[in-house]
């Protein structure tokens, strides 16, 4: 009975080993680039809560762009990016503006709430008032802003073709049903070049009226890691890690069956995307130097989140 129970023993780790190993998988190719507000200001994450003004820390700028702008988005494409992530807020007349904090003191010449004004109102705030290098010295991007805070319309107008990931920045329900109702009018081509992440109960009604559609929120996020934790050994994948959307810190991606890749392979056999960010994965920390991808698995083929696509872009073309 001993040695019955010790060869039993043996098949059993010799099956959950070759079902997971990445020796025998060839990777499906380079990765691809997820590029974080396109191409932005950054600054130092230390120190970081919810109510940091990151405006007026950004490092010395080393070029022209803000976040969240199509001359951004375009910037980062043409810097080698695949996909490029902005926020979306709703407006008083019911539009999607695209537009990270939860006020507009920080870094607009405004004051308030996205909700609280029209699109057209929005437009004509400068989105670069309020950064700053040198502690209120000098504000760089002062006026250069005006004008550039685009509408969801005016991205997909500007880049019909490309990808990106929408990030909600509420947990209204609501603005669920104003970004279900936009992407519903598009055609399944461009559902699929799209993804959607953002609070528990709008990603809910997004994956409720698109069943198709890539979303994440953390409850998918937990509910899908904790099952593929459980039966992953198996090469299983569950149903909801299947059409979805991930991007987990790198330190625990290492622990999912099939690392890294094997484990790429199941995703893009589901058609979710995986990303790895940097960090613990609280402040959108990326990827963002040359240094950092040395982190990073070689040949690995899932998605990099970055916030300095200028850096990284250029060693992947």
């Amino acid at each position: 009975m001993k040695k019955k129970i010790t060869l039993l023993f043996i098949i059993v780790i010799a099956f959950v080993y070759l079902n997971n190993t990445s020796l025998f998988v060839e990777p499906a190719g380079k990765p691809f680039l997820l590029a974080h507000r396109g191409l932005a200001q950054t600054f130092p994450m230390e120190g970081l809560t919810a109510q940091t003004n990151t405006a007026e820390r950004i490092y010395e700028p080393e070029h022209p762009y803000l976040e969240n702008t199509l001359p951004a988005m375009a910037a980062a494409f043409a810097a080698g990016a695949d996909m490029v992530e902005f926020d979306v807020q709703a407006t008083k007349d019911r539009q999607l503006a695209v537009f990270h904090d939860a006020t507009l003191d920080y870094r607009t010449d405004g004051s308030g709430a996205i909700r609280d004004f029209t699109m057209a109102e929005l437009k004509q705030l400068d989105v670069g008032y309020g950064y700053t290098a040198d502690g209120g010295k000098t504000y760089p991007f002062r006026g250069k802003g005006v004008g550039l805070m685009p509408s969801i319309d005016e991205v997909f107008e500007r880049f019909p073709d490309h990808s990106f990931l929408i990030n909600i920045k509420s947990n209204d329900p609501d603005e669920g049903e104003l970004l279900a109702d936009y992407l519903q009018q598009l055609p399944a081509e461009r559902l699929d070049k799209l993804a959607v992440y953002g609070g528990d109960r709008p990603i809910a009604v997004l994956k409720e009226r698109i069943p198709n559609l890539r979303v994440m929120s953390m409850e998918t996020m937990k509910r899908g890691l904790v099952s593929y934790l459980l039966i992953g050994w198996t090469g299983y994948l569950p149903s909801e890690m299947r059409q979805a959307y991930f991007h987990v810190p790198l330190k625990y991606a290492r622990y999912l069956w099939g690392w890294p890749h094997r484990f790429i392979q199941r995703i893009e056999e589901a058609d979710s995307l995986f990303v790895v960010v940097a960090g613990s994965g609280k402040w959108s920390e990326g990827f963002d130097t040359v240094e950092s991808l040395k982190e990073i698995p070689p040949n690995y083929s899932g998605g990099i989140w970055t916030n300095r696509i200028d850096r990284i872009g250029p060693i992947f073309k």
